[in-house]
């Protein structure tokens, strides 16, 4: 299979709810009311560098309302995206997205993800959490959610590298990560859809480097990624190297040639949840490309065209 026809062969997360529940599903982030190990104490304090004090979950809803009013809430936003459109109509996901969702009364957090079940067209789960917060008696909560519903479980590697993963103060290694993973799959027999996020530009990372945290997901058995260029938010302690000139960010076409890179990798071997995310404006510092997202997934699209017309060109010439 050629280079090209990797690309062409990249299974989105549009195409593939499309395909398991018939419609179009939109995913709806709300808040459990967690915190994280890595903050708390626990594990560590201060949280990753990169993290903000919402815990990566800037756009997330309103923690002091009840999960049903989030979820109305969520709805409503979506309806106003689609500027009342008719025919727009679809399933929506759980999206449990901020701080470690598994991390915490494991009676409580199963009974918030019941309510969000009980909820009108919620078609299932996704759970955001650390590899190294899923206790047996969590990992058994799940496999047996996953028996009535669909079941998302996003675990956040960021890099293989364990000098890295120091450096960002993830307070893990990654050999918890690939536990976690097969844990998830052996406990719900497959059933439950495993995710790893993967930020690229990570400071002193080199292009191998994340194109082995690319390979080491898929290696490990995920069934997608999420990948994101590293982003430089205000109160943070990334900010604070930032400023002393100790992190330099990634320019946009760096950014996508190191995406190009990562699907030549994974092929259709996995689902892509995600290829660029957005931090929010109003504390943003860097890279201010991100910022309109829209023009940045235009962009990143027509590069990837013309990164798959050079590599068939180079085959066709080399054949």
């Amino acid at each position: 299979m050629t280079a090209g026809k990797l690309l062409s062969k990249m299974i989105s997360v549009s195409q593939f709810y499309k395909e398991k529940f018939g419609c179009k599903v939109y995913k709806i982030s709300l808040d459990a009311s967690c915190t994280c190990p890595n903050r708390d104490g626990t594990k560590g304090k201060g949280g990753c560098i990169f993290c903000s004090a919402s815990g990566s979950g800037d756009f997330a809803a309103n923690r002091a309302k009840s999960i049903k009013e989030q979820i109305e809430d969520a709805k409503s936003l979506v309806s106003k995206k689609l500027n009342g459109k008719s025919g727009r109509s679809g399933k929506y996901i759980a999206y449990f997205q901020n701080f470690t969702n598994t991390y915490g009364d494991e009676n409580r957090l199963e009974s918030i993800y019941r309510q969000a079940l009980s909820q009108i067209d919620i078609a299932g789960l996704d759970i955001a959490t650390r590899p190294d917060c899923l206790s047996s008696d969590m990992l058994s909560r799940l496999a047996r959610l996953s028996n009535e519903t669909f079941v998302t479980v996003e675990l956040g590697l960021q890099t293989s590298n364990d000098n890295t993963a120091k450096l960002i103060n993830r307070c893990y290694e990654t050999s918890v990560y690939d536990k976690a993973v097969k844990d998830l799959h052996d406990v719900s027999k497959g059933k439950i859809h495993v995710v790893t996020h993967i930020i690229f530009g990570l400071p002193g990372e080199s292009e191998c480097d994340m194109m082995r945290s690319v390979s080491h997901a898929l290696m490990s058995g995920t069934d997608g990624i999420k990948l994101t260029v590293l982003h430089v938010l205000k109160n943070t302690k990334l900010f604070e190297m930032y400023k002393e000139g100790k992190v330099k960010c990634l320019e946009k076409e760096q950014y996508f040639s190191l995406v190009a890179r990562a699907l030549e990798i994974l092929g259709d071997k996995v689902v892509i949840h995600r290829l660029t995310g957005d931090g929010d404006k109003k504390i943003l510092v860097a890279p201010l490309w991100t910022t309109n997202k829209r023009q940045v997934r235009n962009e990143m699209s027509a590069y990837l065209r013309r990164f798959e017309e050079s590599q068939s060109k180079i085959e066709r010439e080399l054949s």
